[in-house]
């Protein structure tokens, strides 16, 4: 069998790429190569075109563990920038982000193993929703992230609040941060240099505990005037919101699930692999629930004495909601995670109160 009717028959998902390995370690190596290049690349050039970005990619095939892998999906970025005029800024930046250094390159038979294994997976990614227009595609779209004095500055603080083991120290920092943040949302509200409309983002959400953790993300994002979908198939949630509001969440949901995670591995039992379990998936939830509440009263103390920007923000939320809607019309609400470990959970809401709100 032909070189090229192998790896047609992978990308089809007619043949398995062990099977396919098989065959392939006796066929000319000219002809292998330019078969694997050739289907690599039309996988590559389908995902790019609909909707995948370059760090999107690279992480949902590099958290496979695969170093092969990764550097693949940063080669295919640059050479799909080549030749496509116009690029967005964003689509480029995280193109040249990926770009590896040194790399010692394997013996050819696990380059064909993580090559074909590669071409499985990528097939069975589906088009997702453009969010930036990729290389080659005209686009009018205007963003206006939050001012990166203002970022860089929460960023400061919040570097502080993580590292210090005192939480009056913390509780300092991150409250400045807070103040800067709801500051500048009230400012962007209040007098909008711009006309403005929301996007979207996605962010990705890791196992272990993923529906806990996108719990989190969602109830930081709620609070800051955003809403989220989570696709746990994929590995991510997409964010709607204003632009300046998804820079905070996303610095935010950061920030807190660094300290949720200190504050878990600080609490957790010390012996059997089932309590622990059921602890920390309890700890997360009652965490994010309490995260949510906490955020929730600081932003209504922080509008408090601003009523006169009630209607423009309902009117921003409307919009969130509408880009939302457009793009996932059909949502399902996720089911609750099970609360099995009340020490979990008391241990959760009190890191909650104890965490920094920056």
């Amino acid at each position: 069998m032909p070189a090229r009717e192998i790896v047609e028959r992978v990308r089809a998902g007619e043949l398995d790429h062990e099977t396919a390995l098989d065959l392939l370690t006796g066929a000319p190596a000219a002809e292998t190569d330019a078969a694997l290049k050739s289907a690599l690349g039309g996988e590559f050039d389908r995902l790019f075109r609909n909707g995948w970005q370059p760090v999107e990619l690279h992480r949902a095939i590099a958290r496979r563990g695969d170093p092969i892998q990764g550097r693949a999906v940063a080669e295919a970025a640059t050479a799909f920038l080549t030749g496509r005029e116009p690029v967005d800024p964003s689509w480029r930046e995280q193109a040249e982000s990926l770009r590896a250094g040194s790399f010692r390159t394997p013996d050819r038979i696990t380059v064909l193993d993580a090559s074909l294994s590669l071409l499985d997976e990528l097939r069975r990614l589906p088009a997702i929703e453009i969010l930036i227009p990729p290389p080659g595609t005209p686009s009018t779209t205007v963003h206006h992230h939050a001012d990166k004095r203002i970022l860089d500055r929460v960023r400061a603080l919040l570097a502080k609040a993580e590292a210090t083991d005192f939480p009056a120290e913390a509780e300092s920092y991150s409250a400045k941060a807070q103040e800067l943040i709801t500051r500048y949302r009230i400012e962007e509200v209040a007098a909008p240099a711009v006309d403005m409309t929301p996007f979207a983002r996605r962010i990705g959400v890791d196992h272990p505990y993923e529906n806990e953790k996108a719990s989190l993300l969602d109830a930081v994002s709620r609070a800051n005037a955003c809403r989220t979908v989570w696709s746990p198939e994929l590995g991510f949630s997409t964010i709607f919101g204003f632009d300046a509001d998804i820079d905070a969440v996303e610095l935010l949901y950061t920030s807190l699930l660094v300290q949720a995670n200190r504050a878990m591995t600080r609490d957790e039992p010390a012996k059997g692999k089932a309590r622990v379990k059921a602890f920390r998936r309890s700890f997360l939830v009652a965490y994010a629930i309490r995260i949510g509440e906490r955020l929730r009263q600081a932003a209504e103390r922080e509008y408090a004495g601003h009523g006169d920007l009630l209607p423009v923000l309902r009117s921003r939320e409307i919009q969130v909601r509408a880009a939302m809607e457009r793009v996932f019309p059909r949502t399902v609400r996720a089911r609750g995670s099970r609360v099995s470990s009340m020490e979990g959970w008391e241990s959760g809401r009190a890191a909650a109160d104890e965490a920094h709100l920056g």
